[in-house]
Formats: structure tokens, C-alpha cells, sequence
């Protein structure tokens, strides 16, 4: 993008400096931020991006000033060589840190199969436990490779949660306590109005269901004091202000 004017990159994992060297063409690029990458730790990195970047005003919230830009000009040439040094060590080091990575998914291999199952043995349980802390307090490296781990590792958990969840029955809606009084319930989550028609001795529930609902899916049930719908198997209930008479009412 020819246009841009300000490109931030963060924590962004950026360990090949020399790469910068590709926004050259992005004449109107004034603002660039590379803090928290591997590459501000090189030596010569501002010399080195400021002279790279002649269209660059500030580095990483700093300014760059005239002398600055002619005193970077010098040597570029060195210092670029030297940049290339760095980068080629740390992609030794970054390919040593993968190994390490991938050394260490395959320890935790067990923990996987596992799965965090809540209902394994108490001694898988305290080992899931054990290599759970461990990951968790050991302290590594901050790379792409940490990141994803955390992320799969977490991803790993929720789906086995959730899959725990799906196995453990659901409990039943109280309808009635034990006492019982009847609950006012509404799993379905229905708007309705609960009305007494003084003049015709009758009380009258309007309640608004799906719209071109099948009747097929709902289910009335009225009892003295109180009435009940399933409504696509959610439950609908609501205690009358007074008794009725079940056998005289209607639904509609």
C-alpha cells in the first residue's frame, strides 16, 4: 500500500531486520514501530532501520532528525553486514527452539490422551494435575511456537470441558418444590400477559410463541392453579391469581 503512513509492529516476532528493507517502496511510510521484537536488540538496529528508511520521521516514537539520518548514512554498508550476522544467529537459535518445542509436545503426549478427563483415575488425575502446573510455571522462551503451544493447550481443555459437560446428565427444572409450590418457569424465554376478564368469570393467558410454529411442538396443560406449555420442549409455567376449572378451558 503505497498510501500508508504509519505501520506498527509490535510484538510481532520480527527477527529478520533486513526485511524493512522491503517497505523502500512505501514512499510515504513516516512512522514505524518495531518495540518488543527480537530485532531491536541487534547492535546498529536504528542506525541500521534509519538509514534503510529514508522516508521514516519516527522509529519507534522517537524522532529522527536530520543529523541522525546523515550520521546513519555512514557506514550502512558495515553496519548491514553486521545486522546479518545477528540475524543468521538467531535463526540458529529459533530452529534450536523449535526442536525444543516439538520435544516437549511429545512429552505431554499422555496428558493429551488424557485429555483432562475428569473421570480418569486418581493417579492420572494427579499426573494431568502435576504436568498441568508445569506447564503453566516453567518458564520458556517468547516465540511463535510458546504462543501456539498456550493456545492449543488451552483449546485442548475446553474441548475436553465441554465434552465432560455433554456426558454429565442434565439436572431437571424444578417445577414444583417439595413443599409443593408451584414455580413460575420460562425456558423458552416467551413474552406473555396474564389477564382476569371480571365480566366473564375468566382468566386469560396470552402468550406470544415462535412465529409459524407447528402446533405439533406445543404441549397445554391446565391445571386449578396453575398452566403449563412446552413449547419445542422448553417448559412454560405460570401460577394462576385464582382457581379454574381445568375441564372448561380452551386453548387457542
Amino acid at each position: 500500500c503505497e498510501s500508508l503512513q504509519k505501520l506498527d509492529l509490535t510484538v510481532n516476532f520480527v527477527g529478520v531486520l533486513t526485511s524493512v528493507e522491503s517497505l523502500k517502496r512505501n514512499i510515504h511510510l513516516r512512522e514505524l514501530f518495531l518495540v518488543g521484537n527480537p530485532c531491536i536488540e541487534y547492535e546498529g538496529y536504528r542506525q541500521y532501520v534509519v538509514a534503510a528508511l529514508p522516508q521514516l520521521q519516527w522509529l519507534d516514537g522517537t524522532e529522527i532528525y536530520c543529523s541522525e539520518r546523515i550520521q546513519a548514512s555512514q557506514g550502512l554498508e558495515e553496519v548491514r553486514r553486521r545486522v546479518v550476522e545477528q540475524e543468521t544467529e538467531y535463526q540458529r537459535r529459533r530452529r534450536k527452539m523449535k526442536e525444543e518445542v516439538q520435544s516437549k509436545e511429545a512429552g505431554e503426549e499422555k496428558q493429551r490422551k488424557l485429555g483432562f478427563n475428569a473421570h480418569c483415575s486418581q493417579e492420572d488425575q494427579e499426573l494431568v494435575e502435576e504436568v498441568e502446573r508445569a506447564f503453566w510455571h516453567t518458564p520458556c522462551s517468547f516465540t511463535p511456537e510458546s504462543r501456539l503451544q498456550a493456545h492449543r493447550h488451552l483449546e485442548e481443555q475446553r474441548k475436553a470441558k465441554e465434552a465432560d459437560n455433554e456426558r454429565k446428565p442434565k439436572p431437571l427444572k424444578t417445577l414444583i418444590t417439595a413443599e409443593g409450590r408451584v414455580l413460575n418457569v420460562n425456558e423458552p424465554k416467551l413474552d406473555f400477559s396474564l389477564t382476569e376478564d371480571e365480566d366473564n368469570n375468566r382468566i386469560i393467558l396470552d402468550l406470544a410463541v415462535y412465529r409459524h410454529m407447528d402446533t405439533s411442538l406445543m404441549d397445554v396443560d391446565v391445571q386449578p392453579t396453575f398452566a403449563r406449555v412446552r413449547v419445542k420442549g422448553k417448559i412454560f409455567q405460570v401460577v394462576l391469581p385464582a382457581e379454574v376449572k381445568p375441564d372448561s378451558s380452551t386453548a387457542q
